[in-house]
Formats: C-alpha cells, sequence, structure tokens
C-alpha cells in the first residue's frame, strides 16, 4: 500500500518517518509550523547513547545506533557526526558495582562496554577532577547536529514541506491553520510536545530541559560525559532534577546539560535550576566554573509516564499513526522509530519482536 502522506512535525524523528516513508514509495508531505529541525531537535544535546533503563528502551536504544551507524557515512559534514563514545561516571565504588550489571546489559544487546578504573578515567579524561572512581566506557556512542540531520532527511525524500500548524486530525485528512484540509491516506504524527493537543486521549507531558554552550576552550573533554546518576534525573520523580552531562564540540566549545522540570509549559530560563545544573556540573569538570557562557537554552520535550515513546498505529483512529513521546531520546530512537513504522506498514516483522510500544499499554486497547 502507498499513497499520500502527511507527516505532523518536521523534528528528527518525523524526519525519519519521512525518510523511510519515501523510500516504500509514499509521497509525503511535512507539516511544521517552525522551521525544519528547529523545536526539540535544536534545542537537545545530539547525543546518540544506548540506555538501559528498561528491556525495551535498551532494544530501541540498540537498533537505533546501528541504523545511525549505517547512516553516518552518507551524511553531509555540517551533521557534526562524531563517533566519540560516552563515559559513565562513577562517583564512588558503590556506582562502580552498579556500573557492571549496565556493563552486561550493553553486552547482551551486542554494544561495547568496558570498565575504566580511576587512573585510567583519569589518563582518558584528565581533566575531570580527583577522587572519582571509575567509568563505564561505551564506544560506540556518538553525537550529531541533528537539525541538520532532519533537513537532509527530508531533501532526500522528496518530501513537500508545508509551513503551516495542523488544527485537526480528522479521517483521511489533516486541518491546517492557514491551508484548509490536506488529503491523507495515512497521517503520521510526530510532533513532540506539540501533540498532546491534536491527541489528548495520548498520556504526554511536557518536559522543560535547560543548555549551555560555552565558549571556545582548549580544556581537555574528548568523550560525552555523563554521570551514572543521570537516570535518575531522568526517570525520577516529577520534582526539578539535574544532572552532570557534558559534551564536547567540534568548535571547542563545551555543552552542559542536563535539567528535568514536569509542569512549566513555556521556554522561560529557569535560573535557579540553572545555577543548580552548573553548579553540579562544576563539581565533576571544575574548570567549567572559568568558562564563560555564550548561549543558553530552553527545549520542551515530550514524555510518557512510562518513559518510552508511543509508536504504531492509533489503535481507535484508522490510518493514524503515532510517533510521539520519545522525551529525551528522540534523536537517538528517531531511526529506530522510522524503523518500526516501515515494518508496520508493510506488514513485515518487526525490528524488535517482542517489543510493544503501541497506545494500547496506557489504554488496554489491542493494536489495530
Amino acid at each position: 500500500m502507498t499513497g499520500q502522506a502527511v507527516v505532523v512535525g518536521g523534528g528528527m524523528v518525523g524526519a525519519a518517518c519521512t525518510d523511510v516513508l519515501a523510500r516504500l514509495g509514499w509521497q509525503v508531505t511535512v507539516v511544521e509550523s517552525g522551521a525544519v529541525g528547529g523545536g526539540a531537535t535544536a534545542a537537545g544535546m545530539g547525543h546518540l547513547v544506548v540506555m538501559d533503563d528498561s528491556p525495551a528502551q535498551l532494544a530501541l536504544t540498540s537498533l537505533s545506533l546501528t541504523l545511525w551507524d549505517a547512516l553516518a557515512p552518507q551524511l553531509p559534514a555540517q551533521a557534526e557526526y562524531r563517533r566519540c563514545g560516552t563515559l559513565w561516571i562513577a562517583s564512588d565504588e558503590t556506582e562502580v558495582r552498579g556500573a557492571q550489571p549496565k556493563q552486561r546489559q550493553y553486552h547482551a544487546a551486542g554494544r561495547d562496554a568496558t570498565l575504566l578504573d580511576a587512573a585510567e578515567l583519569a589518563r582518558l579524561e584528565p581533566a575531570l577532577r580527583g577522587g572519582l572512581a571509575g567509568a563505564l566506557r561505551v564506544p560506540g556512542d556518538a553525537v550529531v547536529y541533528a537539525p541538520v540531520v532532519a533537513r537532509f532527511l527530508i531533501e532526500r525524500a522528496g518530501a513537500q514541506v508545508r509551513r503551516d500548524e495542523v488544527t485537526a486530525l480528522e479521517d483521511g485528512c489533516v486541518r491546517l491553520h492557514r491551508g484548509g484540509p490536506l488529503r491523507a491516506d495515512l497521517t503520521v504524527v510526530a510532533g513532540g510536545a506539540e501533540a498532546a493537543r491534536l491527541l489528548p486521549e495520548v498520556p504526554l507531558r511536557p518536559r522543560r530541559g535547560q543548555l549551555v554552550i560555552t565558549e571556545r576552550t582548549d580544556l581537555p573533554v574528548r568523550h560525552q560525559l555523563v554521570e551514572l546518576g543521570y537516570l535518575r534525573s531522568a526517570h525520577g520523580s516529577d520534582e526539578d532534577s539535574v544532572a552532570f552531562n557534558v559534551q564536547p564540540r567540534p568548535t571547542g566549545q563545551l555543552l552542559i546539560g542536563s535539567s528535568r522540570q514536569f509542569g512549566p509549559a513555556g521556554r522561560d530560563i529557569d535560573w535557579a535550576l540553572l545555577r543548580r545544573m552548573l553548579g553540579r556540573a562544576a563539581e565533576f569538570l571544575p574548570a567549567l566554573a572559568d568558562l564563560s557562557a555564550l548561549r543558553i537554552w530552553t527545549g520542551l520535550r515530550s514524555a510518557t509516564p512510562d518513559h518510552l515513546p508511543v509508536v504504531g498505529f492509533h489503535p481507535d483512529r484508522p490510518g493514524l499513526y503515532l510517533a510521539v513521546g520519545h522525551e529525551g531520546l528522540g534523536i537517538t530512537t528517531a531511526l529506530g522509530t522510522a524503523a518500526l513504522l516501515g515494518a508496520d506498514i508493510t506488514g513485515g516483522a518487526s525490528p524488535l519482536p517482542g517489543v510493544d510500544l503501541g497506545l494500547g499499554r496506557f489504554t488496554g486497547a489491542l493494536h489495530a
């Protein structure tokens, strides 16, 4: 089956879905109210990372990293793809022991992961403070400038881009604010935080994050650096949280995260939370305190109750496909999400057998 497809949202997930649909023979129109790749895609760190918070998350991120590996040679230089790897930093021996099952999970998924002792960590990343206990090194992780990739995939697909706002999803068409109805044999909603407005039955909540980029520096940072306590911040309670997460950029700058905050729907900077975030980062990289910030910005992630995306056909609305709720992993999992879409619309075997990311896991509905 092919025909006219409409993808709602021109971020990284929407672009990946567009690319797969075009390769399957669909004529695709992307509806995006802002610039392609200019929403949550531009507000993220572009970290391509295998995460093991749940078996489903491990399977989806591992599949996605394999697809990113295959895509990387085709990307333009401006995408700044680099396989710098991730160091999960252990502050003490308890965290070192906690990294051991994480390493086993990575190996079970076919991903390389190596435990480093304190001396090895200090040799690889001498700018980190002394007294750290070690790290788990995941060399296959990478970073990318995702807005460029989103534009590349949509252009490669030959898709039409409509700069408009979707006001309603109806059977066989999408209602636009300025352009009237747009016929759609298949509609894919990949609109990040905006999807909650169109699909109130999907349990999505915006979660705000803040990022800082520094001036150029000769501070030697070679890997994406993340504290092992990051998952407590990412998937913990509803309270505001911060974690150490620093990424070296090809420009010689450092990108500093991360913060997570439910509640605020706007993009105003929370200065108190920002100070907490920077203070946490300086605990691991003390020299950060001497650098100037060139830019600070916020973005809204779209989160589900179980921190997994909703991917699959809507159980009650024929012709409507959901690719939403990726929270902070939208860049990493975009390609895996698109692969699931391709399998679902062609009736092929799932690339993630046994993994259910459908809306029915919240509503109890069966897959349509």
